[in-house]
């Protein structure tokens, strides 16, 4: 009887460490899965603000707007992010009436590109910090995804006129 004790409590060891590996595990792959939709939330915003710069530039401010716009929209990833930063460096460049329809537009649309890249980048620093723990390593269990990835940009909220009130 003194031996049935012992298989008692090294399989409730191993039992407890079973949970633990697929709590991880788990963790590992939500934490993957919702650094992938913030990505791709993220890019829906971009493009949503490239497109709302577009449409300003055609109708308020001309070719360099238009133009820095145009690349952010149609850049490869590779080269996004710089494109990225050149837009709001044209966005900066010019005078935003928050009353203007098209400006208004511009404006909410950065606000909400710099909530979304916040939120991206907290879940990719989390998915990281997850797939990078010992255990983690050592049993592959991020293996069947890509590594996140920061998508590395400029803060890109616009300031307003002190005078005219945002929406």
């Amino acid at each position: 009887m003194p031996h049935m004790w012992w298989v008692v409590a090294a399989s409730l060891v191993v039992g407890l460490v079973a949970a633990y590996l697929i709590w991880t595990a788990g963790r590992v792959e939500r934490l993957q899965g919702r650094a992938e939709l913030a990505a791709r939330a993220l890019d829906a915003h971009l493009l949503r603000r490239a497109a709302a710069a577009a449409v300003l530039a055609e109708r308020r401010f001309g070719v360099e707007l238009y133009a820095a716009a145009r690349i952010a929209l149609d850049a490869p990833p590779d080269e996004r992010e710089a494109a990225e930063n050149d837009l709001t460096r044209q966005l900066r460049g010019v005078q935003l009436d928050p009353a203007d329809p098209d400006c208004g537009a511009v404006i909410a649309a950065s606000r909400r590109l710099a909530l979304s890249r916040q939120v991206h980048t907290d879940l990719v620093r989390d998915a990281r910090s997850a797939r990078s723990r010992p255990l983690v390593r050592l049993l592959r269990m991020g293996r069947g995804r890509e590594w996140p990835r920061y998508f590395d940009i400029d803060d890109p909220t616009l300031t307003v006129p002190a005078d005219v009130p945002a929406n």
